[in-house]
């Protein structure tokens, strides 16, 4: 029996547990594609607003699902490079930022397409909850945290619905708090633990956050 239905679910089961706290002027950060709905879940109980932080990974060049590191975003931006990963391929870091700004490329694409132009919502002095389906290795919602912390938010919180324990155990000194109802010793792949892990789409995203816009961005 796997834990989540699908997104949506997996939303509305965090969700509940932000449920009686007190979090200081909360804004929700997904990440793309898939963190979306499960944020959108987030951002409506908590009625805050729904922004994106673009991290694409950084693939080995002949073997792109393995990655070497990460990117996110920002006006300087956030790099995490996995040592291990790249040194037994042979990069460098001159390679890697190569890599990097082929990524960035696709980033500045899918910020146009998914925000068309919005500002993106003022995260310092507030409670920010930066969001993903799922976590395995970590490499993105690694680039994704540090590239939130430049940010200042009061508060930074890790919401996830499943995730390998020994890397959310990694990821703590990165956070504020870390919410995650389903830590596992044996992640597998994150879908094995959806019913259904259909890959979300860009009008599917497009769609989410326009629901959730709030009146106005803000600058931050």
């Amino acid at each position: 029996m796997t834990a989540f239905r699908d997104r949506t679910d997996a939303g509305r089961q965090l969700a509940a547990l932000f449920a009686g706290r007190d979090d200081r002027d909360p804004v929700v950060l997904a990440l793309p594609r898939g963190g979306v709905p499960v944020a959108f879940e987030i951002a409506r109980a908590l009625q805050a607003p729904l922004d994106l932080v673009m991290v694409r990974k950084l693939g080995v060049p002949w073997q792109p699902e393995l990655a070497a590191g990460a990117v996110a975003d920002g006006d300087d931006p956030e790099m995490v490079i996995n040592e291990t990963v790249a040194a037994m391929a042979g990069l460098d870091r001159a390679d890697m930022e190569e890599l990097a700004a082929v990524q960035l490329d696709e980033i500045a694409r899918r910020r146009s397409l998914y925000l068309a132009g919005r500002t993106p919502v003022a995260v310092a002095g507030r409670t920010a909850i930066l969001v993903d389906d799922g976590i395995a290795t970590g490499a993105t919602i690694r680039a994704a945290l540090g590239a939130t912390r430049r940010r200042n938010p009061a508060r930074l919180v890790l919401a996830v619905p499943v995730a390998a324990r020994d890397t959310l155990e990694s990821l703590r000194p990165e956070v504020d708090e870390i919410l995650c109802p389903l830590p596992v010793d044996a992640l597998g792949a994150v879908g094995l633990h959806y019913g259904d892990f259909t890959q979300v789409s860009d009008q599917e995203v497009v769609r989410l956050l326009s629901a959730a816009a709030p009146p106005g961005g803000e600058p931050g």
